[in-house]
């Protein structure tokens, strides 16, 4: 979407398959953990995706460059402007890098320091601003004014939704390996690009799976919005350490998917998140951020029934500062 926006249709699992062959030998295909100490201790069978392994640390590579690379040259030139609180941010600084154009990113100053500094280091502009009294989108739409850029947007963006996508086809494509088909599958929610991209996937592949949100307790818009039939925004006060999963309200685009594909959405108390955390690290031998986590701290709440079932997880970013990732572990 940029300043001679137009309207672009739903994506759908061509598209998803298309944004495969664009990310073939860019984005990683990330590992599928199986048969771990968890599957014992929760009673069922569990996959995990870890998306914490991709590019930057985070999914987010995979929207990013499958829209950037769809740019043609004079869009290139005048660049591209993001807003997010790192992982987006990483993955189109990253995206932008390797394909040689100018990115200016939109973040909030109180984004974890090592999501600032991987950004910068990725060599993207960093405008910073603060998320409770500053409007992100204004100032993005702003800059894409003044530079005639391309805003890439997190998650409302049918290409961003279909690279987002190929994380939940290669998760299927895994489970087959296996010989396993995932009764329920559990995905990081926020503004739903993930959610949507990999329920479209899922759902083609597997239109019996159950694909289920996640989302922290406090930030529980898109679960709100599903059940008002309408989009809701998060409470200005709420806090979460959460940090990537702080997008309100859900996009128009991807709340009209998870709408008709997701069996529900489950939420999670920062405390569960932080035991996901360390659970991950424990027995799965991986660095997990919190909004990465969501998924598993729901499963290990006991928020859906495991037993007897095939469940996949995605744990979506590893991208955490060391004194919260030290918390967690502590606790």
């Amino acid at each position: 979407m940029n300043a001679r926006h137009e309207s672009r249709p739903r994506p759908g699992f061509a598209d998803i398959e298309a944004a495969a062959a664009r990310l073939a030998g860019v984005a990683r295909r990330t590992p599928r953990l199986a048969d771990t100490p968890l599957d014992e201790a929760l009673g069922g069978r569990l996959l995990f995706k870890a998306e914490c392994l991709q590019r930057n640390g985070a999914f987010k590579f995979r929207g990013a460059y499958n829209r950037l690379v769809q740019l043609d040259a004079p869009e290139r030139r005048a660049g591209v402007v993001a807003f997010s609180s790192g992982n987006h941010a990483q993955g189109v600084a990253a995206a932008a890098r390797m394909l040689g154009i100018p990115a200016t990113i939109v973040m909030p100053s109180d984004a974890p320091a090592i999501k600032l500094e991987n950004t910068r280091a990725l060599g993207a502009q960093v405008v910073l601003y603060d998320r409770f009294t500053e409007d992100r989108e204004a100032i993005a739409r702003r800059l894409v004014a003044e530079r005639g850029a391309t805003l890439v947007p997190a998650y409302d963006d049918p290409h961003v939704v279909a690279g987002q996508g190929t994380a939940g086809l290669e998760l299927m494509q895994q489970a087959a390996e296996l010989g396993l088909v995932p009764d329920q599958v559990l995905v990081p929610t926020s503004g739903g690009g993930l959610t949507a991209g990999t329920a479209i996937a899922v759902r083609t592949l597997a239109p019996a799976a159950a694909v289920y949100g996640v989302e922290p307790e406090a930030f529980d818009d898109t679960r709100r919005s599903l059940a008002a039939g309408t989009l809701l925004r998060n409470p200005p006060g709420a806090r979460s350490i959460c940090d990537a999963l702080q997008s309100s309200p859900p996009g128009e685009l991807t709340f009209a998917i998870n709408r008709e594909l997701l069996a529900g959405v489950l939420t999670v108390s920062d405390r569960e998140v932080e035991a996901a955390m360390a659970r991950a690290f424990r027995d799965l031998k991986l660095v997990v951020e919190p909004g990465g986590a969501v998924a598993l701290a729901a499963a290990l709440a006991g928020r859906i029934a495991l037993a007897g079932r095939t469940t996949a997880i995605i744990l979506s970013g590893g991208n955490v500062d060391p004194a919260t990732f030290i918390a967690a572990l502590s606790r």
